[in-house]
């Protein structure tokens, strides 16, 4: 049993010999191939990507701002208070970008909040409403699951067309096999089958 996890036994397309078909040295090479694109591909586009979304995460970080702005109506009450949870509804808000242009939105505030209760929003650059920016450990975690799910993600797909290729080859070999079988029932005198 030992025998059989030899690297000879695990290398044997690659040796010469009289069994080996061209078709397993190609499998050979595509599974080469495979395991090559699977790590090296992965790392890359894993790295790649988690820097892209950590690029993207800080560069809305720093664009952010928070100002204040005026709750313009009434907040509606929550329908189904929950215990222990303060209820966030929307509502329309009025603030100030800091081009000095007055803005109004909408966005979540407390449920019951009066008219002219003010409220801190978040801004981008041009004063449009945006979402609270993700803190860094936050976002370096976001980063780092999408690094890792287009790793995943390439991996698959290198495996996936290794795997295309590798059923190709055996239809293929059973192709081949098919028809030898045939010439060797043919020059023998009978046919087998039906």
């Amino acid at each position: 049993m030992a025998r059989a996890c030899s690297p000879r036994v695990w290398s044997w397309r690659w040796r010469r010999n009289v069994l080996r078909r061209r078709s397993d040295l190609a499998e050979a090479w595509v599974l080469l191939a495979a395991w090559v694109s699977i790590v090296v591909g992965g790392l890359v586009a894993g790295l790649v990507t988690a820097g892209a979304v950590g690029r993207d995460l800080d560069r809305q970080r720093a664009d952010a701002r928070s100002v204040t702005a005026v709750l313009t109506k009434d907040a509606p009450t929550s329908v189904a208070p929950r215990l222990g949870t303060p209820q966030q509804v929307r509502a329309t808000v009025r603030w100030t970008a800091p081009d000095g242009s007055v803005h109004t939105g909408r966005t979540t505030v407390a449920a019951g909040s009066h008219a002219g209760a003010r409220v801190a929003v978040w801004t981008d650059t041009r004063g449009r409403l945006t979402s609270q920016p993700l803190a860094p450990s936050e976002a370096a975690f976001r980063a780092a699951l999408a690094g890792v799910l287009a790793a995943v993600g390439a991996g698959g797909a290198a495996w996936g067309g290794a795997q295309a290729a590798r059923a190709a080859l055996n239809r293929r070999r059973l192709e081949q096999w098919a028809a030898e079988w045939e010439r060797i029932d043919t020059r023998r005198g009978w046919k087998t089958g039906g």
